[in-house]
């Protein structure tokens, strides 16, 4: 039974609290109501059984703590109306509570989140953290910021929204334009650190590779616009490589290796779909753009036929719409296939100054010294690749490497 609802607690747990949240309206207040709502139920199901709907239960049972909370900071003077009238509201939505209305207070909590009040580093922090459960440490990883600064972070959004009293709500038509942006980034944030883990013993996370598409899906209906078609069609053509991109030792399968005919076909097919979707509006976006550039190698049936010529086009066009480093190091990588090793290795050296401090930059480097022969160079790059990888499955194939780099000059 402690298995069961150890499984709840890690798969339902951001969604109690976002529907406890939508009426409580206090995020401490929340979070120590859910605590103790699954602790009564380690008590309580043991001996009375699971119930039939086990995330109601804790969703009722969490709000009745909030009220009791709520009466004990009162013990010595009346109720202010206020504080009434919240409890009221507690105790009227306290029925049954269906899948929907926990999605749609999901829902409610992302936008929330993402009210342009708080700054924009702030509202997808705050988002990743309470919304999808990353630590705090795979958060700040993202951002390349210290852990500690990062927290801060998350505690002032907490309270601004509480002191600013930002209402619990799906926003109007015309208020959704100015938070699609951060919200958008929430998605490709979790999905990013469920495709590749920022550290730890997997390289893969499905569960958030999956909430991610599910808050994609969810925001489509809320505000079908061509960058949120062009985010789905994104994760779904990189999810379509889930079972491919690992072998059964949870070792990485680089792409030119991984078996094609075991590709999640369904999946492709409704990224295209999406794709087409966001392609028909004008000017075309950045997911829109890393979506097509996924879907070219989707569509090669081997690597040697993949359009390196049209994916290094689209890097172009990608470097324009949203330009960074990161994403001029995959156009080096592109043109190193285009072109050849030698070619690609300037442009990604001058990149140093920029990603001196990331494991990738390193790697990639030390693939393209190798592929030139440079092999005492390919060394050095790979060593300091491994001294900064944080993953244990890159750090077993960035060693590998090492060996045989070594194993071939003695």
């Amino acid at each position: 039974m402690s298995d069961a609802i150890a499984d709840l607690y890690r798969d339902q747990h951001r969604r109690v609290l976002a529907a406890v949240l939508s009426l409580v309206g206090d995020f401490e207040l929340a979070e120590d109501a859910v605590q103790e709502a699954f602790l009564a139920a380690t008590a309580q199901w043991p001996s009375a059984g699971v119930p039939a709907n086990p995330v109601a239960w804790l969703v009722s049972t969490a709000r009745f703590t909030a009220i009791d909370a709520i009466r004990r900071r009162q013990t010595q003077r009346a109720l202010e109306p206020e504080l009434a009238a919240r409890i009221a509201a507690i105790q009227a939505a306290n029925g049954a509570v269906s899948a929907r209305e926990i999605a749609d207070d999901q829902l409610r909590l992302i936008l929330t989140c993402c009210h342009p009040a708080l700054d924009q580093q702030v509202q997808v922090a705050l988002t990743l953290r309470e919304v999808c459960g990353l630590t705090t440490e795979a958060i700040a990883a993202a951002f390349m910021v210290a852990p500690a600064a990062l927290a801060q972070r998350i505690v002032r959004g907490k309270a601004k929204i509480r002191d600013a009293g930002i209402a619990f709500a799906i926003p109007g038509p015309e208020d959704l334009p100015v938070r699609i942006d951060a919200i958008l980034a929430v998605c490709y944030l979790v999905f990013n650190e469920g495709y590749a883990a920022s550290s730890g013993e997997l390289h893969l996370r499905p569960d958030l590779c999956l909430e991610a598409i599910r808050l994609c899906r969810l925001l489509a209906e809320l505000h079908p616009d061509a960058e949120t078609a062009g985010l789905l069609a994104l994760m779904l053509f990189h999810d379509a490589r889930r079972a491919t991109r690992t072998d059964a030792a949870g070792d990485l399968v680089l792409l030119a290796d991984q078996d094609r005919r075991r590709w999640d076909q369904a999946r492709i097919a409704e990224a295209r779909a999406w794709l087409a979707r966001a392609m028909a509006a004008e000017p075309v976006g950045s997911y829109t753009i890393q979506a097509a550039i996924v879907g070219l190698h989707a569509s090669a049936p081997t690597a040697a036929a993949t359009d390196w010529a049209g994916i290094v086009a689209w890097y172009d066009a990608l470097l324009l719409a949203a330009p960074s480093p990161i994403v001029a190091l995959n156009r080096a990588v592109a043109i190193a296939e285009r072109d050849g090793p030698a070619v690609a290795l300037p442009l990604l050296e001058a990149l140093a100054p920029d990603l001196q401090a990331r494991h990738l930059y390193h790697a990639t480097r030390g693939d393209l010294l190798r592929r030139c022969g440079r092999r005492d160079e390919s060394i050095a790059a790979y060593a300091q690749a491994l001294d900064l990888a944080g993953q244990e499955p890159e750090r077993r194939f960035l060693a590998r490497r090492l060996r045989e780099l070594r194993d071939a000059g003695s």
